[in-house]
């Protein structure tokens, strides 16, 4: 593995542990050139997924814009990069079980609304405002006004 560092060829592992899902590798490594030590990642290649968008154009599956979305929707909120990834890994884990390899936006898009409103209910509102293209407050409204009806009940 090429150092980030100098751009040496040879490096030897550290130090080696699993994530505790058994999904991720994580290697802490140092380079036998400079002796800075780095951090590199192992997961077992995953199946690929064709996307449906909402104009029909098709494009492969792309975990990164996924995270980017929820931790977009997360910022400044009480969630951890850890929790954020884990809800990635959750979505992941519906779409595998499905025997189909295409899925569409909106179906990834509730499966994700799904798992971030048990996570946090203002980054659910966040995602749904994008998500969902509220067009005007009364949209924004409808989607709001059962959680807050929710919340009423749970502390009567």
């Amino acid at each position: 593995m090429k150092c980030p560092f100098c751009a040496h060829q040879g490096d030897k592992v550290v130090d080696s542990r699993e994530s505790k899902d058994g999904e991720l590798i994580r290697r802490r490594r140092e380079c036998l050139s400079c002796g800075r030590r780095f951090t590199s990642y192992e997961r077992i290649e995953e199946i690929q997924f064709m996307v449906i968008k909402k104009d029909g154009r098709r494009q492969l599956f792309d975990r990164t814009k996924l995270l980017n979305g929820i931790l977009a929707s997360c910022q400044k909120r009480p969630v951890s990069m850890a929790q954020c990834q884990e809800t990635v890994n959750d979505v992941l884990s519906v779409l595998y079980q499905k025997p189909d390899r295409e899925i569409s936006t909106t179906e990834i898009g509730e499966i994700v609304m799904k798992r971030l409103k048990e996570l946090d209910q203002v980054a659910y509102v966040r995602f749904a405002s994008v998500y969902r293209e509220f067009q005007d407050v009364s949209e924004f409204m409808g989607e709001v006004k059962p959680l807050i009806e929710g919340e009423d009940e749970g502390n009567g």
